[in-house]
């Protein structure tokens, strides 16, 4: 095997939490009741802040940033020359000051630490109500202790039993507990009330990725700025696949903006995990230049489920024909986000919603004569929007397959967080509040501080809390783990 290989496959084995993908033992025996994290009983200390020689290797994921922790109250955009450290790595946004030592926030699987839970409701202050759904509602709150914001998703139990969807978050649990990676959301904190499940998450102030799109000129990105945003959903889904999951969901709803304009993925409750453990990636070779590739497809087994999920003119055609469906799925939603990323519109909306599934069935893409584009980009979506997912482009070894498409032949991935995005979201003076989030009015509001934190489910909340769900919702969320997250580099 050759260098460039060799370094390649030691990048996706350091990848973000890429557990268990090269070698069956884990450093740490440690699960939650879910299958993946929990609290261990001794917490090993955290790294000196000063990286050793080892530690600068070329093929490190690592990034240098500044040595406070994680904040959110400023943004400074990056110049637009020459790569420069993304401010999603300077937890305040600001320039390194001499003197400061510097550390690293480490994406790696083994740089998460877990531990018992180290706050409750009543830690918080909550400041406004940013998005609502069936079952919960996403809040910005502010630590009391340590002033810092953050984006708390508060789901209701009581809904989540009658719709029937406590899997749900428990996968959404799954994936954000162990998920270490500069395009998916952060999660710091997880616990309950006796009505409520909580996850405190990095607070991304440039708000939905949809609402940016709908504040540009035309409502739309340049060729350039389109394929930049895909590359980066790229190699959120690609780390995704390799932790066995299938996305479903990907629309730019489920898009956040960081402060440094990069993105997160983020809501991944409709995301589906095989009932068989993820499969080891396989190594397949390029039908263009034969060199080796990482195949992510393998990772989830070639799992198909039937269940019938995701946003109406995103669902692709296997799903509509209830064929069931794979990972492919994944690859024909980022076709249907670089169309609407270009053109201001999905390419096969209809009048009604059977018209566009008759659409997305049998109706060929069409490209308008403007904005123009480039061929590549042309035969990129065009492949990705294959409505025979055994041919689509992704479908053979995933991401890598993507990857290697001549439309994203100037890419570089190692360097995409380093790199100038083409949204900057606007400074504020708190961090607080931006144009990108819907303004909402709770119509029932939630008391922080009356909600008793309960880490089995059975205490009693407070007088503004949901009445007593009944004796077996305990063994219900009993999956649920209650916990605090640590990430190496952050303090």
């Amino acid at each position: 095997m050759g260098a460039s290989a060799s370094r390649f496959i030691r990048r996706v084995a350091s990848a973000p939490n890429a557990k268990g993908l090269f070698f069956s033992s884990s450093r740490s025996s440690a699960t939650t009741k879910n299958g993946f994290l929990a609290p261990a009983d001794v917490i090993p200390p955290v790294p000196s802040l000063a990286p050793s020689s080892s530690e600068k290797g070329t093929d490190s994921l690592e990034t240098l940033s500044s040595s406070s922790s994680k904040g959110l109250n400023g943004m400074l955009a990056p110049p637009a020359t020459a790569p420069v450290l993304s401010v999603k790595d300077r937890p305040n946004g600001k320039n390194e000051s001499p003197g400061k030592v510097a550390f690293k926030r480490t994406y790696s699987s083994n740089s998460i630490k877990v531990r018992e839970v180290e706050v409750g409701p009543s830690d918080f202050a909550k400041i406004r109500m940013l998005g609502k759904g069936d079952v919960g509602r996403v809040y910005l709150v502010r630590e009391k202790k340590s002033k810092k914001l953050f984006a708390m998703k508060v789901l209701s139990k009581r809904e989540m039993i009658e719709r029937k969807k406590i899997k749900r978050a428990l996968t959404e649990q799954e994936i954000l507990a162990t998920a270490n990676h500069p395009f998916i959301v952060t999660l710091y904190h997880s616990f309950q009330s006796e009505g409520y499940l909580y996850f405190c998450m990095e607070y991304c102030m440039g708000g939905e990725f949809f609402r940016a799109l709908q504040a540009r000129p035309g409502k739309c990105l340049p060729e350039d700025g389109a394929r930049f945003y895909a590359a980066e959903v790229v190699a959120a889904l690609e780390y995704l696949h390799l932790m066995g999951f299938i996305y479903r969901d990907l629309k730019p709803e489920n898009i956040l903006l960081h402060q440094s304009g990069h993105i997160m993925l983020s809501d991944f409750d409709l995301a589906k995990q095989s009932n068989e453990p993820a499969g080891l990636p396989g190594m397949v070779h390029s039908e263009h230049n034969g060199l080796p590739l990482i195949d992510t497809m393998s990772c989830t087994a070639n799992f198909r489920t039937n269940s019938f999920v995701g946003t109406e003119e995103y669902i692709a055609p296997e799903v509509i024909a209830a064929q069931g469906h794979t990972a492919a799925v994944d690859w024909w939603t980022l076709g249907i986000l670089i169309y609407e990323m270009i053109y201001a519109t999905t390419p096969f909306k209809g009048h009604e919603r059977n018209d566009t599934f008759t659409n997305i069935r049998k109706a060929a893409v069409h490209f308008r004569d403007t904005p123009k584009v480039s061929q590549a980009a042309k035969d990129c979506i065009v492949r990705l929007l294959d409505k025979d997912e055994r041919t689509r482009l992704g479908s053979r070894s995933g991401a890598s397959e993507v990857k290697q498409h001549k439309w994203f032949v100037k890419t570089n991935w190692g360097l995409l967080r380093n790199t100038r995005p083409p949204i900057i979201p606007l400074p504020t003076a708190n961090g607080a509040e931006n144009g990108n989030f819907r303004h909402l009015k709770e119509s029932n509001s939630l008391h922080l501080e009356e909600q008793i934190l309960t880490p089995g489910g059975k205490s009693h909340s407070g007088a503004h809390g949901p009445s007593t769900l009944g004796a077996d919702s305990a063994d219900l969320f009993g999956a649920f783990s209650s916990v605090t997250l640590h990430y190496d580099g952050e303090t």
